[in-house]
């Protein structure tokens, strides 16, 4: 049980600007995390373990990538209960980003606007930090590592990048997520056309099987996808998942759609929205995911997930595993708890 309710600090934190708000509570986890000040947000963790591409997941409730983007708390951030972490994006080089402000609170929706643009410390720091990272793992939590492009990159060359990022995390991953789905790197989303995918993904399929043979183990590769996908455009990824041997999708990144949010103050904002204004595109995704994919394909789910109703509903849609982030800003370590409750399976009787 945490030592200090979020709804106490939640006030103080919406006061600041996002950002801001986001940097003070991160860097706070990082320096306490190793310390007996992370009883103050630790809560027990809902036994629920399930399998999913091979990996043993000890509930199926995640943290979606972006909120710890280089990987600096992942001890800190198991204390709240999750069964997985997923960190990054990460890209081969050390990146700004694009120019503040570039995050936004859109209260009234419960939902979030950012347009940070892949900002990070680069491959290399990222991998120190996640070497450092151990009682998460220990406890049998499960580790996905997220990786993308630079954005200095030309579009044409981003399979050298993505090259690079699955080299380098490929033998500290528990899976590893490819990312062609932020809106917030130019043109990134073009990667999500039939042969776009085919040419990014045949070649880090062939390379995944060499490090598979290298390294002695297979990791997982999962692909993250956009909400704001036509019917057809699902099924053309859906194929060519299945074409290459992918392990599993992301369902899904941020939207571009402003019709839930236009009226609002900071509803035009370039970036992507999350938060609840995504959760029934992202949901349509699953289900049609789930329709081309069939049964035992893996899916995760993720986008709006602000209740534990709302972590059933991806379930229902077809996913397998639920990941959250704005939810999580919303309401707190709580969100964990009761989402993982609410999914929790019966003990199956002897």
């Amino acid at each position: 049980m945490a030592l200090l309710p979020y709804a106490l600090a939640r006030p103080f934190l919406f006061g600041l600007d996002p950002e801001a708000a986001h940097d003070l509570t991160m860097g706070a986890i990082e320096r306490l995390q190793h310390t007996p000040l992370a009883c103050t947000w630790r809560q027990d963790r809902v036994d629920d373990p399930v399998t999913v591409a091979g990996l043993r997941f000890p509930n199926r409730i995640g943290l979606a990538a972006g909120l710890d983007k280089n990987g600096r708390c992942i001890d800190g951030l198991g204390d709240f209960g999750f069964g997985f972490i997923e960190v990054g994006t990460v890209t081969p080089l050390a990146q700004p980003g694009n120019p503040k402000p570039r995050m936004f609170r859109l209260t009234e929706a419960r939902a979030l606007i950012n347009r940070l643009g892949f900002n990070n410390e680069g491959l290399a720091s990222f991998l120190a930090h996640v070497q450092q990272a151990r009682r998460f793992r220990r406890s049998g939590g499960v580790l996905g590592l997220n990786i993308g492009k630079n954005a200095a990159t030309p579009l044409e060359r981003a399979v050298d990048d993505y090259a690079i990022g699955l080299q380098g995390v490929y033998p500290h991953a528990d899976y590893v997520a490819v990312n062609i789905s932020s809106p917030n790197t130019k043109n990134l989303r073009a990667l999500q056309t039939d042969e776009a995918l085919d040419a990014l993904l045949a070649p880090l399929a062939a390379q995944r099987e060499r490090l598979a043979v290298q390294h002695g183990r297979r990791v997982p590769m999962f692909v993250k996808i956009a909400p704001d996908l036509e019917d057809d455009q699902v099924g053309l990824i859906a194929a060519t998942l299945r074409r290459h041997g992918l392990d599993g999708v992301i369902a899904t990144n941020t939207t571009v759609s402003r019709t839930a949010v236009a009226h609002l103050p900071h509803g035009q904002e370039t970036g992507g929205l999350s938060g609840a204004p995504v959760f029934e595109a992202s949901n349509r995704v699953i289900r049609q995911l789930r329709s081309e994919l069939g049964p035992g394909f893996p899916i995760i789910g993720v986008g709006g997930v602000m209740s534990a109703a709302d972590a059933k509903a991806k379930i229902d849609a077809g996913a397998d595993l639920v990941q959250v982030y704005t939810g999580f800003i919303y309401s707190g370590p709580p969100l964990v708890t009761e989402c993982a409750r609410a999914l929790r399976r019966p003990p199956v009787s002897g």
